[in-house]
């Protein structure tokens, strides 16, 4: 059965380009099967989203907090967790296993990337995913490795603390939490330095790096100098990289004439530009790559743009494209696309991937009720193959046979569903349809 608001407003793209007409002819359609307080809170809020942006009925959980013993680190490690809305926020691993960002300088970063996972999700553009934001006892220690001259009294401890990462952490979340094998890290500042060395010294850990204006100057640049190796030695297929650069130049200095600059307060700027210089070299090792100079933001400011931006990019795979004139035309066939986009998708998340039960059922009713029985059909043929233990997508296709009017077909289905879990609605369904003893 269509979820009502679900169904409004994922079809509010198509409707709004075919004009108010269809807008409320539409609503009432939805008359058929849902009351009229319903479609008036629908228009209700329809027409504030026109406002204000769209909201969900409850606020999102942001998360909460772990403590996580470590014989590595010889300590206990406190982490901010995130579970996606879509899956209530809590451990339940029967509502869909999720893709996991790694988070440094958590407290710092934590609500801003879960924000903005959120609202990628809402929008279609990334899949639900979990955030593991990390709490450091000395940061300076912890992301960085040996000692700098700028700082001779900390002497850093990056591998042991990506070791603590790599065997402790990354599997605990995994054992405790409905995880995927997918994994974004982040990192900011020296932050940013620890994404790097990970990213050149242990790239299988994760599939996307993203290092925010990365203080890659570090022991003299040390970090650059690996580059010159690894990247033309390694592989990363199947890895992507985003970096972000804040602005620190002066007046008239532009990124090509920095480079010739010694003086330290463009050195974090160039050891970044620098860097990139390397991978554009080492095109062949596959590595998916983008950086963006941010020309009005400043090293504090380019975590919230950059944090963003480098989603979009590591996810740019993930959105469905469906243009108007595919849903208008009857002989598009809608099924072919979503399976090959989903496949996609599934080869380079690196597991299989499905498109949600909600995204097809809506789709089949928006083409059923436009009187595209051939897509309608197929869709809910879909839903029914890839999720067989929902009672829904037996209700649902019972829907199409009921109103294409094979009683037969619709009982039978019905009966399915019903079989699954008793949903009243069903069961007045099977109810009316069944001859009177």
């Amino acid at each position: 059965m269509p979820d009502p608001c679900f169904l409004f407003f994922s079809s509010l793209p198509w409707l709004l380009s075919l004009g108010t007409r269809h807008l409320f002819s539409f609503s009432k359609l939805l008359f058929r099967h849902h009351s009229v307080k319903s479609i008036s809170l629908l228009f209700a809020l329809f027409l504030f989203s026109f406002g204000a942006s769209a909201q969900r009925s409850s606020p999102p959980i942001l998360g909460f907090e772990e403590t996580i013993p470590s014989a590595i680190l010889g300590l206990k490690r406190s982490v901010l967790i995130h579970l996606p809305v879509s899956n209530g926020g809590d451990k339940k691993k029967d509502t869909g296993r999720y893709p996991v960002i790694y988070l440094l300088d958590g407290p710092d970063n934590f609500n801003s990337v879960v924000s903005i996972v959120e609202h990628l999700e809402e929008s279609g553009l990334c899949p639900p995913m979990m955030v593991v934001g990390i709490a450091h006892e000395d940061r300076l220690r912890e992301l960085t490795t040996g000692v700098d001259k700028e700082f001779p009294g900390s002497v850093g401890t990056g591998e042991k603390f990506m070791s603590f990462v790599g065997k402790e952490l990354i599997p605990y979340i995994d054992a405790t939490y409905p995880t995927t094998t997918y994994r974004t890290f982040i990192g900011h500042s020296v932050g940013g330095l620890t994404v790097v060395n990970t990213l050149l010294h242990q790239p299988s850990l994760f599939n996307a790096y993203v290092s925010l204006d990365g203080a890659l100057w570090w022991r003299e640049h040390q970090v650059v100098r690996e580059a010159q190796m690894l990247l033309l030695t390694q592989q990363y297929k199947g890895k992507a990289l985003f970096m972000a650069l804040a602005n620190r130049l002066e007046r008239g200095v532009d990124t090509v004439s920095v480079l010739k600059d010694t003086g330290s307060t463009t050195d974090l700027l160039r050891s970044n530009l620098r860097f990139i210089q390397e991978v554009k070299k080492n095109k062949a090792n596959n590595l998916l790559f983008k950086h963006k100079f941010y020309e009005n933001d400043d090293h504090a400011s380019v975590r919230l743009i950059g944090e963003y931006d480098a989603l979009r990019f590591a996810f740019g795979f993930y959105q469905l494209k469906i243009y108007d004139s595919e849903l208008q035309n009857p002989d598009f066939d809608l099924k072919s696309l979503l399976t090959k986009h989903y496949q996609d998708v599934s080869e380079r998340m690196g597991y299989a991937v499905r498109p949600s039960e909600n995204q097809v059922n809506s789709l089949a009713y928006a083409m059923l009720r436009a009187k595209q029985l051939k897509k309608s059909k197929a869709l809910f043929e879909l839903n029914v193959a890839n999720y067989p233990n929902s009672a829904n997508t037996y209700d649902s296709i019972g829907d199409f046979y009921l109103e294409t009017g094979n009683k037969a077909k619709a009982i039978e289905f019905f009966k399915k569903a019903l079989q699954l879990a008793e949903i009243p609605e069903t069961r007045n369904k099977v109810n009316a349809l069944l001859p009177v003893k």
